[in-house]
């Protein structure tokens, strides 16, 4: 849990960076890659992930802003044709959330806020955002597995990482 705000900070700009390292290894041509019919594809998740940044600090008074518009129904409508359009709003997103979050005092972190019928403290819903999108990052590997994509190590080599470390990688 957070008690800084520049702890937040600081992990967000990280698990941001990586973010844009998975939305930078997704060709338009595997974007539509899903685990079945009537789930969420690549592009989609991606997109989620911009939808989220904008839906959820809505709720605790952060503005946060991008080339999107949160709508009444809190989305933001069909995701655009390519991934580099995703990554670039995510990105401007992200950056806008950074900016807001550090208007907060610490004490704001412990400040109560109605989120999606519950009670959460303001600490509590920027862990949610945090593990929400690695929750969702992990999914969109997957994916790209099962498209034939190469993978990009993100807390450790993947598994074409380690070759390049002089490492076997690891028997499965």
């Amino acid at each position: 849990m957070f008690r800084r705000v520049d702890d937040f900070k600081t992990i967000w700009q990280q698990e941001a960076d990586k973010t844009l390292l998975v939305l930078g290894a997704i060709p338009d041509a595997a974007a539509h890659q899903a685990v079945d019919e009537g789930h969420r594809d690549l592009r989609r998740l991606a997109w989620h992930l911009v939808e989220t940044l904008l839906e959820l600090p809505h709720h605790l008074g952060l503005q946060v802003k991008g080339p999107v518009a949160l709508g009444p129904d809190g989305f933001i409508g069909a995701p655009p044709p390519t991934m580099a359009e995703i990554a670039a709003a995510y990105r401007a997103v992200s950056e806008s959330l950074l900016d807001h979050v550090g208007s907060w005092s610490n004490s704001e972190l412990g400040r109560n806020f109605s989120l999606y019928g519950e009670t959460w403290t303001g600490a509590f819903a920027l862990q949610v955002l945090v593990a929400h999108q690695t929750h969702h990052r992990g999914q969109m590997t997957v994916l790209m597995r099962q498209a034939g994509l190469v993978v990009p190590g993100i807390y450790g080599p993947a598994k074409e990482g380690w070759g390049p470390l002089g490492l076997s990688a690891p028997r499965v």
